[in-house]
This record gives structure tokens, sequence and C-alpha cells, in this order.
């Protein structure tokens, strides 16, 4: 049941009480949507009954599809004995998801700290980075995203943090796939680097062989520690649990979010080795989130692993990659991909614009990278079926031939 009784009603009110620039760029490109039922894959339209596979999939919160059931009747049994528990309290549930995610790294990442948001999680990354090292300095690549809140907006892109001050000292970028100026970039007071193993915003770029690994080599050399973030690539969405694991580098701090609540319920995890978990040994309130690690949000998060440890899921992420770019071949685009973490790249400055909206007329809701225009962020959930995968390629061929 919807709120309002109109879709105008909906936008009228939306406008005036959440968002009047969202809702007039959503006017401008004709996107008129307002979510309805979804499940699987699907999300109807609350008034028409459109139906659009999600292939934005919101960053990767619905790696699992919408309404996953395992998530769900995991969060619903959870709930029938627990709320979000109390932050300053132990807790058996936040115990054993931490432990899980600690496995997935083979312990080497022993220490875990939950939140609710990417960008809370990135601030906390930060953080520990600082308390662990002594020193200030983070860098990062030009164009890329780690959220809107504090160090993580500071680390970010010029756009998102301009509008509200100065930026903060110590915080510096270098563009991506420019070894030599990381190089000169990471000085004695350098902290970390922060970075994605493939920046979503900035049009999916996949890394040459050699130039994480690279990174990695200047900061163990300088002293400084790497973060990665893996917000958006995590969790089984390029074809391995972790994306990092492909470029053979092993980070200090992994940050994690979006897709662990399954959708269903929010929380992120910042992993840490043991050297720079203990900066919380002596203060441990220096850090605190009311919500991080809700206990409800911890049974999604534990159902999530599950499913991504299931035998073949993995390899059916990798042999649905390879359906979907066999399908589109021939298309006038080209497709960086790796496992299902996809960009359509077109051959125009901002192709990926009047793709992303002609994609929303074949029912196919994807949208273009910020900072290339020319991409197409293509993000299609985990668990769709091979029937899915040729429907999903059946739209995008109706657009491009």
């Amino acid at each position: 049941m919807q709120p309002f009784p109109t879709r105008e009603g909906t936008f009228e009110a939306f406008a005036r009480h959440v968002s009047r620039g969202k809702v007039d760029v959503y006017r401008q490109y004709g996107v008129d949507v307002i979510m309805g039922a979804r499940e699987g894959i699907w999300f109807e339209d609350a008034f028409d009954g459109r139906r659009f596979i999600n292939c934005h999939s919101n960053g990767g919160v619905f790696n699992l599809g919408h309404r996953n059931p395992a998530v769900i009747s995991a969060v619903v049994r959870a709930l029938e004995t627990v709320d979000i528990g109390n932050h300053h309290l132990v807790s058996g549930h936040r115990a054993s998801l931490a432990r899980r995610l600690v496995e997935t790294t083979d312990g080497r990442l022993e220490g875990v700290v939950f939140g609710v948001s990417g960008g809370e999680a990135v601030d906390l990354a930060i953080k520990a980075a600082r308390g662990a090292t002594g020193r200030a300095g983070i860098v990062s690549f030009s164009g890329g995203y780690h959220g809107h809140t504090g160090l993580a907006l500071a680390a970010g892109d010029a756009q998102y943090r301009d509008p509200f001050g100065p930026p903060l000292p110590c915080f510096s970028q270098v563009p991506f796939e420019d070894l030599p100026a990381m190089d000169a970039a990471i000085s004695d007071d350098t902290a970390a680097v922060l970075l994605e193993p493939i920046p979503a915003t900035l049009g999916m770029p996949l890394p040459s062989a050699g130039f994480l690994s690279g990174v990695e080599g200047l900061c163990r050399k300088r002293g400084a520690l790497l973060i990665v973030d893996e917000v958006q690539t995590g969790l089984g969405r390029t074809g391995t649990l972790w994306a990092h694991e492909q470029d053979d580098i092993e980070p200090d701090i992994l940050v994690t979010g979006k897709g662990l609540g399954g959708g269903v319920y929010p929380i992120t995890a910042t992993l840490m080795t043991r050297a720079v978990h203990a900066v919380f040994d002596e203060r441990p309130f220096a850090h605190i989130s009311t919500f991080g690690g809700a206990e409800p949000g911890c049974a999604a998060a534990l159902a999530v692993l599950d499913a991504i440890a299931a035998p073949g899921f993995l390899a059916h992420v990798r042999s649905l990659s390879d359906r979907i770019a066999a399908g589109l071949e021939g298309a006038p685009f080209k497709i960086r991909r790796r496992g299902l973490f996809m960009g359509l790249v077109l051959p125009m400055p901002d192709g990926g614009k009047v793709a992303a909206r002609a994609l929303f007329d074949a029912g196919v809701f994807a949208l273009y990278a910020n900072h290339d225009t020319s991409v197409v962020q293509f993000l299609p959930p985990l668990i769709m079926t091979d029937d899915e995968a040729d429907e999903l390629v059946r739209r995008v061929r109706s657009v491009f031939g």
C-alpha cells in the first residue's frame, strides 16, 4: 500500500519534504518510477506496474536480489528474540559475525568494527589508520568514491565536498593507474592509501596487472597502511569473495558494506590486522556506533555469507558474466567487467547518460558513472538465472541492436 494515492502526490511530497533537487533531476530525465512491489531481480512501479530488471542494485545492496527469502527468514527469526542490542555490551551475535568475516581473510584481518553505512565504515578505517601509525596523511584516487561523511568525504571527489566548506588538510589524490604519481604522493606522514580495487564512479576502469600490488609495495616501503574499500566490489560481485584477491594484494584494512545486509538490514564492517585493531585496546570507547552491528543485521549478514559460500555460487557469478558478455557481443559499446561488476562503455562523452535513459524505457534500471559519463554502471543481481540473464540481454539488445 502506497502512502499517497497518486504518483504526482508522491512526487510533490518528496520534493517538498525530502529532496526537491532530486525530483527536478528525475523529471528532467523522464525517470518517473516510484518503487512498488519487488522480488528477486525485479521491481515494479507502484502505480502502473512497469517492471524493471535492477542492474543498478544500489551499488551492490541487492547482490542477492530484492527480498531474498533466506535473508528475510534469518532476520525474522532473530527478531523473535532480539532487538538491535546495546553497543556498549558484549554481543554473541556480533562476535559470531566478526569471526565469520575474519575467516574470509584466512584470519589475517583479525579485528572487526561494525557500522551502518559505507561512509561510516571508511571514516573508521581512516581513524584507525591514523591512530595505529601516528600519521595524518591519506592518499586516494581522483574520481573515486568513499562516502558522503566526514573523513570519507575528504578522501573523495571535490564535487561532493566543495559545497560544504574548505577541504580538510592532509588529504591528497592521484590519478588512477599512475604509479609514479602515487610514489610521489606517499610521504613519511602518510598514514594510509585508500583505494577501490575498481572505482565504480570512475567508470569501472580495470587495474592493469601489477598496478595495485605496486601501490601495496609503495605502502610497505614507506610504512603506510593499505585500506581497500570493497563496499561495492566485495561479497562475490567480481566472481571472488573479495575483488582484491584477484590482484594478489593483502590490505591492512578492508571495508565492506552495501550487500552485507542482503538488502534487508543496514550493516557494514571494517576489518583490520591485529596491529591496527590494537589502537582500540586501551581506548575501547574511542569509537562507538549506536546502531553498528545491530543484532538482526548480524543475522542478515550471516545469511548473506552463507549464500555466497554455497557450492557453485561464485562459479555461477563468473558464468553469468561470460553469458551476458557473449550475448552482448557486437553491440556498439565495450564492456569492462570482473564477474558481474560491469561497465558499458559508449563511444561518446555522455553516452552513458543517453544509454541509461534508453535502458530505463526498455525496463532495465542502471545508472551512468558520475565521473565518466560515457559509462553505464551495470550491476546485475548475482542470483540471476540463465533465463533471466538471457531476458536481460534481450532487453539491452532491444535498445542497441
